[in-house]
């Protein structure tokens, strides 16, 4: 803080009529105050209000969702609750489905030699969706391979998006049920035609969208490549895949959850093993209870490969 001064004005004297008034400056400190500085920022707090802050994080995260499921409960028990009601309540689910809901992983095993479940015999829901799963995972990984060699493929090249795009927007308009019976005619089996099914219901998505972010990466980033002389693998890893990771990942999410509503749909009408057979097998024994807890149980596995998908995206954009 800088010192005030005092001005002072000498008068002009009697000789000397047309010279300028002569001004000096005297200074005269002033003792000054400095305030302490104060550093910006959240003060530091001991572990029990670090504690205190995370409950209250997840408490804002989670009651919003508890009190939304707990209002529909209690909505759907009101509206079914009537005897001559046609839809179970949640009680009545309860109670009629309670060994499907208690013992879920019936005919599944764990051991030194990895998971085993059952062929023959009555297994649990769990038993389902694990098969249903190891073919979701089969079918989708092909689907993101080949999804992503494509979309790089006419995202770099405008002869092959020219040749390539028109066909694939045609293609992800046919609904995944459509594909089944030539799947069947060309595999002439259950299993493989399930593959193909998730597969050619899961690339489309990851194709554009791969494609997408690599057509919007900016000419700068290009011209830097050619000015370093990056290779094409050098390239992909230091340009491209940095600056594609979220369309990517945007894409995989899309088709992780289209992979699992074509397995669904192709093993109810396949039938043998999954939960899409579950399903059907309970609506055609009259077990309406049972297919509202295998809807569920595809709900909760749905959204959490979702998840899965999108953790792993977070990690590969804070690797690049």
């Amino acid at each position: 803080m800088s010192s005030l001064s005092t001005l002072k004005v000498v008068p002009l004297r009697q000789d000397a009529p047309q010279a300028a008034a002569a001004v000096t400056v005297t200074p005269a400190p002033v003792e000054a105050v400095v305030a302490p500085v104060v550093p910006q920022g959240r003060p530091v707090t001991g572990p029990a209000q670090l504690w205190l802050d995370r409950g209250r994080n997840v408490a804002a995260s989670v009651l919003p969702t508890m009190l939304m499921i707990i209002t529909l409960l209690f909505v759907w028990q009101l509206s079914c609750s009537s005897s001559d009601a046609s839809f179970p309540s949640p009680m009545k689910v309860w109670e009629e489905s309670h060994e499907v809901i208690i013992h879920p992983f019936k005919g599944v095993s764990l051991d030194l030699t990895g998971l085993h479940i059952e062929e023959q015999g009555d297994v649990g829901i769990a038993a389902h969706i694990l098969t249903s799963l190891s073919r979701v995972m089969i079918g989708y990984g092909m689907a993101a391979v080949a999804g992503i060699a494509l979309g790089v493929l006419i995202g770099q090249s405008p002869f092959a998006y020219r040749a390539l795009d028109p066909l694939f927007q045609v293609l992800r308009t046919v609904p995944p049920l459509a594909w089944l019976p030539i799947s069947l005619a060309i595999f002439q089996q259950a299993g493989p035609s399930a593959l193909f099914l998730i597969f050619i219901t899961a690339i489309w998505p990851i194709i554009l969208n791969t494609a997408s972010g690599i057509q919007q990466i900016p000419l700068s980033y290009r011209n830097v490549a050619k000015v370093l002389g990056l290779n094409p693998v050098e390239y992909f890893l230091r340009i491209m895949l940095p600056a594609t990771v979220p369309p990517m990942f945007t894409g995989l999410r899309i088709g992780i959850g289209m992979s699992w509503l074509a397995i669904v749909a192709a093993e109810m009408v396949q039938g043998g093993t999954g939960v899409g057979f579950f399903i059907w097998d309970s609506y055609n024994s009259s077990l309406l209870t049972d297919t509202i807890v295998a809807l569920l149980w595809i709900g909760m596995v749905g959204f959490t490969l979702d998840r899965i998908v999108a953790a792993i995206g977070r990690v590969v954009a804070r690797s690049n």
